[in-house]
């Protein structure tokens, strides 16, 4: 079917939600790539950022940074306060019962490398098993592979449907007394699968494990309660939820990181040091050595307040209509295949185009202004349950437009000229 005989939308897709508003907060999309508007849909891979995280971070710089902690002068002192105002700020967007339970990373891959490095070498031994899911992000997997192969532990792995969907029974009949901990994505940056992590935190605790969730993609989207989901550690990245790069939150349950040896050394996480012994400074500091991301910190306080600073309810139908179009414009043509077809999503869609391969796709649409990842994802095994080497994966965010959704589509009608391929989609 071609795309000129798709009917497009004109109506609004939520209520009382001023899309084009939004949109003027971010001014990288006010730009053309080829003489054509800038359609940017990889907010899944780093979204872009509100003028208030601008200003946030220039006036950080520009106004009162210093070193943090350490120093007695007023600029030393009003960075230190911004920094652990920033804490407090993630502790209330993750709800979790206390500030030192915050500790800044650089990401969420650092979060699980962390836990893995800290809390794995120390409570993973030989014959232990770690549990993850066949959708997990390569940053959700490698290292717990690499502990696992270290310690002379197994690697579980709970498979997924042909929806994109964990198989719950799988993942319990997986559990068992030597399960230590259970790696789970809150939601799939492949997929846009939405885990019920809450299900899958209470089968694990029934078995003794505890539980990492890689909320990555999750932050951008959803809102988070720690202490209702009951998970043991729970990371993102600053970058995806509007954030700067380069700063990150894992949280912990304080009795887990009291117990946890350091990840790092030097630097801000010491109490005393002498040539015989060295005593750490408490929790978080504890894992916070060297000169932290100071102004990213400022910035991602500045993201998260911002994202709090709306309608969550009425941000989660807009993205849901823009899913929901995306989802009905490509299942009316025949040489599109989407991956991942869970019955909860956020705005994420993977696809592929019969006799295109992913990066082409991506190139030309490139030409026509239109951003859009292509390769694995870094999620090589969710590929592979799929049967492809790689796809297309147009993921929405708050400032994304129905009239992008339709461009995206349109443009895939340019794709179809250049390889030929126009009449098979008839």
């Amino acid at each position: 079917m071609s795309n000129a005989t798709v009917t497009r939308p004109r109506a609004a897709t939520a209520p009382g939600f001023d899309v084009e508003a939004i949109r003027r907060e971010f001014p990288i999309l006010a730009q053309r790539r080829n003489g054509k508007p800038l359609v940017f849909l990889d907010s899944a891979a780093s979204a872009q950022k509100p003028r208030a995280v601008l200003d946030a971070i220039d006036d950080c710089y520009e106004r009162y940074y210093a070193n943090v902690h350490r120093g007695v002068h007023w600029l030393s002192q009003r960075s230190t306060e911004a920094f652990e105002e920033a804490r407090e700020t993630a502790r209330r967007f993750l709800n979790a019962p206390d500030v030192c339970e915050i500790v800044f990373v650089r990401g969420t891959t650092e979060a699980v490398n962390l836990v893995a490095s800290s809390w794995g070498r120390r409570n993973v031994a030989p014959g232990d098993e770690v549990l993850i899911s066949e959708l997990e992000h390569h940053s959700n997997l490698v290292p717990w592979q690499a502990l696992c192969e270290e310690r002379g532990a197994k690697l579980v792995v709970a498979p997924i449907d042909d929806r994109g969907e964990i198989v719950l029974e799988e993942l319990e009949r997986r559990l068992s007394a030597r399960t230590r901990l259970v790696a789970v994505a809150h939601v799939s940056n492949s997929l846009g699968t939405i885990n019920p992590v809450h299900e899958i935190v209470e089968l694990a605790h029934a078995a003794g494990a505890l539980v990492l969730v890689d909320g990555a993609q999750a932050a951008p989207h959803l809102p988070i309660d720690v202490q209702a989901l009951g998970c043991d550690f729970y990371a993102f990245s600053g970058h995806k939820a509007f954030g700067p790069t380069g700063i990150g939150v894992l949280w912990g349950r304080k009795a887990l990181l009291d117990a946890m040896p350091p990840y790092q050394f030097g630097g801000e996480m010491i109490r005393t040091v002498t040539f015989e012994k060295t005593e750490w400074a408490p929790v978080p500091h504890k894992f916070e050595a060297g000169t932290p991301d100071i102004a990213g910190a400022v910035g991602l306080s500045a993201a998260l307040r911002w994202i709090e600073s709306h309608d969550r309810e009425a941000v989660a139908a807009h993205e849901a209509a823009l899913l929901a179009e995306a989802t009905r414009l490509f299942e009316q043509q025949p040489d599109i295949r989407i991956l991942g077809t869970a019955r909860h999503k956020t705005a994420l869609v993977s696809f592929v185009m019969a006799g295109v391969h992913a990066h082409d796709l991506g190139t030309i649409l490139d030409e026509e202004g239109i951003a859009v990842r292509t390769g694995h994802h870094c999620a090589q095994p969710v590929m592979k349950k799929f049967g492809v080497a790689a796809s297309a994966r147009a993921s929405f965010a708050l400032y994304n437009t129905l009239e992008e959704v339709a461009a995206l589509a349109d443009s895939l009608d340019r794709v179809r000229e250049l390889f030929g391929t126009a009449e098979a989609a008839r």
